[in-house]
């Protein structure tokens, strides 16, 4: 493995983080609702190898609000929760994700970047550690701000099913 890589692992709804072998940091994430899978609109989170290949919001306040990758201007409240109830909260920072496994997680209908796969933060109302996003990594604020710092562009992340 690289230097520095992050394993998720979905069975046990964690993030860890390595350098060299060394784990640096294990966070508690929630996964996809609809379970695990690559294919494209089916709410699943993809497995295999990916890296990140923008990272978004890291000048962001904690709470901002993202749309599309852009921020709203919004910094998350419960009033703002009950206004939009329906909305997927993309939160604080955005680590996108691209696929590196052709015809599995990169390509066609499983590609994982064309499906906007990210790790990102969520209200900290929010349970984690069951599976509960739309095919997304959601982590908490503190944590996805800590994250972002660690990473760069090119962190490899293996999603283990």
């Amino acid at each position: 493995m690289p230097k520095q890589h992050i394993i998720v692992s979905l069975p046990k709804q964690k993030l860890s983080c390595y350098a060299e072998d060394a784990l640096i940091e294990s966070y508690d994430i929630s996964s996809g609702k609809n379970g695990i899978g690559e294919q494209m609109d089916s709410g699943c989170t993809p497995r295999g190898l990916h890296q990140i290949c923008e990272v978004i919001g890291c000048d962001a306040e904690e709470n901002t609000v993202f749309v599309g990758r852009v921020a709203t201007g919004e910094v998350y409240n419960k009033a703002l929760r009950q206004k939009y109830p329906d909305r997927d909260w993309i939160l604080t920072r955005i680590l996108r994700l691209k696929g590196l496994e052709p015809g599995f997680n990169q390509g066609g209908q499983v590609d994982s970047y064309d499906r906007y796969i990210y790790i990102h933060g969520t209200p900290n109302e929010t349970k984690l550690c069951e599976p509960a996003s739309k095919g997304c990594i959601r982590m908490g604020n503190q944590d996805i701000i800590r994250l972002a710092n660690w990473v760069d562009v090119g962190t490899t992340v293996f999603i283990e099913g």
